[in-house]
């Protein structure tokens, strides 16, 4: 199975690459909103950093990971098959990948000697791909200014040698939400949550897929279980539990591991999985699984450092570059599911809808956004601190 995974991503990576994926959306004015300000006189997007290129055989790459990609399911995973894909693309040998597993990412020593010693071992270019790598991978790419940086999820750069990279994942959010909405019986969706609405990666989703059940079933609700870590097994599975116990028929998450896909097959209840296909852990009660192709986007980078046309942007890809979707659905998914997925996945490809339309409601009364806009980058990956109208937080 392995294998086969492994072929199937260096066929999508090729794919895209080919495609034209290497393509960057940059997030004009993230750093601002989050209150970072570029310093050490770093260009402005899209300005070359001045590094020179380096020949493929002189390529070094090391990752962080927060976990160890042998789990075979969930976010390391799915970040893990993208750097095979981009190795196999470009003909990088073993050793010309360093891999550091299950480096905490509230522990800034651990990252920091982490990233030292990928350093020491030759490594010139380097992934950080969890959010809590981020502040550790800034301070290091200032030390080491002739070493490329990539920081996953986060927000901060230099535009020289250190960029972010995300993509929308809230668009394949709300094609889920249409999935669960239109599968429930009980309208009670669970959700278990890495963060809190101060994270806006986390609620922004939350509320993409909140959004996707309201358009099919206005009398579901989203019931969210906050386990305040990206990675922790226990929190997962306590939080699961605890949301099936109280009546909900369909579990989706925003967590590394897939214990609320699990335990809900349990359960009897059906599942929305998050980062990798999780049919293959749960193949008679997950619906669809939300996913990031990340092949295309290492392969890319790697890339254009090898071509010397890396210029230090930061990358923001969606649906249409291929950087996120939702697999196919169930079999067992209600009659018209694949119906309305389908619709409102061209209405996003076309550019006709763009998922935080208009005027929205949130829980607590208020509205943000206006009739006749939509939220733009920088509010959806930097302040979406509010929750969708009909999601309740369980406490």
């Amino acid at each position: 199975m392995k294998k086969v995974l492994k072929l199937i991503m260096l066929l999508f990576g090729i794919t895209l690459f080919m495609c034209g994926c290497s393509q960057s959306n940059g997030i004009d004015d993230y750093a601002s909103n989050k209150g970072y300000t570029k310093e050490n006189g770093s260009e402005d997007k899209g300005s070359s950093n001045g590094n020179a290129k380096i020949a493929k055989e002189d390529i070094k790459i090391g990752v962080l990971h927060l976990s160890d990609p042998a789990e075979g399911s969930g976010y390391t995973y799915t970040h893990d098959l993208g750097i095979q894909g981009m190795q196999d693309n470009l003909g990088l040998s073993d050793s010309q990948i360093v891999r550091k597993i299950n480096v905490d990412d509230t522990d800034e020593e651990a990252t920091r000697k982490a990233i030292k010693e990928c350093i020491d071992s030759g490594c010139n270019i380097i992934f950080t791909t969890s959010w809590g790598y981020m502040d550790v991978t800034e301070e290091m790419a200032e030390e080491y200014p002739d070493v490329y940086f990539f920081h996953g999820t986060g927000y901060k750069s230099n535009g020289k040698n250190f960029s972010n990279y995300f993509g929308r994942i809230y668009q394949a959010r709300y094609l889920s939400g249409i999935v669960a909405g239109m599968n429930t019986k009980s309208d009670k969706i669970g959700y278990v949550a890495a963060m809190d609405s101060s994270n806006s990666e986390v609620t922004g989703g939350i509320d993409a897929f909140a959004m996707g059940i309201a358009s099919v079933n206005p009398d579901a609700k989203v019931y969210v279980k906050i386990t305040n870590s990206w990675y922790a097994p226990d929190a997962e599975k306590a939080a699961a539990k605890e949301l099936l116990d109280m009546g909900c028929d369909v579990m989706a998450q925003h967590c590394d591991t897939p214990y609320p896909q699990t335990m809900a097959a349990d359960a009897g209840a059906y599942g929305i999985g998050y980062n990798s296909d999780m049919r293959k852990e749960t193949p008679d009660s997950c619906l669809t699984s939300v996913i990031w192709n990340w092949s295309a986007y290492y392969t890319s980078q790697v890339q254009s450092i090898i071509d010397g046309t890396y210029n230090g942007e930061n990358y923001y890809g969606g649906m249409q570059e291929g950087l996120v979707s939702i697999t196919e659905l169930a079999d067992f998914c209600a009659d018209g599911t694949e119906e309305k997925v389908d619709v409102a996945k061209a209405d996003i490809l076309s550019g006709k809808f763009n998922v935080f339309d208009g005027k929205i409601e949130t829980n607590d009364g208020k509205t943000v956004g206006k009739d006749g806009e939509t939220l733009d980058d920088a509010t959806i990956t930097g302040s979406i601190n509010w929750y969708y109208k009909n999601v309740v937080v369980v406490e």
